[in-house]
């Protein structure tokens, strides 16, 4: 089975896609139970929202589903929000913390071994290779971490989700420009907030460092604004996508503009 695909582009830009897959081999799908297999927790057409968005940005898209492993948490299993519901590197449940496996079929500490070595390394490896490909040519890269979630989600976070949700840790993974510029390209569009309850995962704080010229930020939008209903069959909404779609454009071809200009460069 394929994990994951890399599409090469000639921007200063690379989009990650961890969480769009749906593919299990048949050993673990076989031991799902009924709310495993909704597969309820996938970032939706992700991969759809974000076609053609920028035209030469490269792409690193999962195809293996995150009830496998969560490509984005740190693979040591350490939580990035102690003190907070947060889900596993091997989930045991889903975002509403009900299991998802069988009785006895849950992962083991040895499964959770093999599979960062068989699906995590090599995602990570493809990414990391994108982003020195991509500062070789350019002096800098610009990482956005694509995701979504559903709007309520209360045992990860109370209330209604903002639905542009940006990550840069604080300001910690990217030049002030890059998190202003997404705002504005954001602003008027739909509800917005930065590093509130999605402040960024491992994979932007693991390469963000914009003092090596690498600009990391995760967007983690709330899924109403682009399907039908956030419920099955998750439908993707060309209609409610359209706007969003917009300022998503705006956003990147601005940051793909900066890192281009030499403004992004340390």
């Amino acid at each position: 089975m394929t994990t994951f695909e890399t599409i090469e582009g000639d921007s200063p830009v690379i989009l990650a896609q961890p969480h769009v897959g749906t593919q299990l081999p048949d050993d673990l799908w076989e031991r799902l139970n009924p709310r495993g297999e909704e597969l309820a927790d996938t970032d939706w057409h992700i991969d759809r929202l974000y076609d053609g968005l920028l035209p030469g940005a490269s792409v690193i898209r999962a195809k293996i589903h995150r009830y496998a492993i969560d490509l984005n948490p740190d693979p040591t299993g350490a939580s990035l929000s102690p003190g907070q519901n947060t889900t596993d590197l091997c989930p045991r449940t889903d975002f509403d913390n009900r299991p998802i496996w069988d009785p006895g079929e849950e992962p083991t500490a040895h499964e959770v071994q093999d599979r960062r070595r068989l699906y995590h390394a090599p995602y990570h490896a493809a990414l990391a290779a994108q982003i020195k490909r991509v500062q070789a040519r350019h002096g800098v890269a610009v990482l956005w971490d694509c995701h979504s979630i559903r709007s309520h989600v209360p045992f990860l976070f109370a209330g209604t989700l903002p639905v542009f949700n940006i990550g840069t840790n604080a300001g910690t993974t990217c030049a002030p420009s890059v998190r202003q510029a997404v705002e504005a390209a954001c602003k008027g569009v739909a509800t917005q907030v930065s590093d509130g309850r999605f402040k960024g995962g491992w994979t932007t704080r693991h390469y963000g460092n914009p003092a090596k010229g690498v600009h990391a930020i995760q967007m983690e939008l709330a899924q109403r604004a682009y399907l039908h209903a956030e419920a099955p069959p998750w439908d993707y909404d060309g209609a409610r996508a359209a706007p969003i779609r917009e300022a998503l454009s705006k956003a990147l071809a601005t940051l793909d503009a900066l890192a281009r200009s030499g403004a992004l460069n340390p």
